[in-house]
């Protein structure tokens, strides 16, 4: 499957359960690890890890390898790496301390409003 297609599954799974501010970032041209970073926030521990169990059960169920989870337990940035596409699922705060989205500021934005409700 091409990353992209993976990327709009992760997208629709984090949206499904209320994931705030949804960004991704095309990471080809920047980055020898990954494809895609999709971005969201939650507001709470508890959604971090809703959102974190659905984009593992759509990828799951759509066949994709998951090479690894990082930091479930603690629930404040859990990282879902799926190879070409890399997941990171923050706490507000956390998202904003982090700002991987200045970081990795030379990436261009991926338009997922196709795969979001408005």
């Amino acid at each position: 499957m091409d990353s992209k297609k993976i990327l709009e599954i992760a997208v629709k799974a984090a949206e499904s359960k209320r994931g705030e501010d949804i960004v991704a970032l095309d990471m080809e041209k920047v980055s020898l690890i990954t494809d895609y970073f999709m971005i969201v926030d939650a507001a709470s521990t508890r959604q971090v890890q809703a959102i974190a169990d659905s984009v593992e059960e759509a990828v799951e169920a759509a066949g994709i390898e998951i090479k690894r989870i990082e930091g479930y337990s603690a629930a404040r940035w859990v990282l879902i790496d799926l190879g070409d596409v890399m997941v990171h699922v923050f706490q507000k705060d956390d998202r904003s301390y982090y700002n991987l989205e200045k970081l990795w500021v030379e990436a261009p934005m991926v338009d997922v409003s196709d795969w979001v409700e408005a």
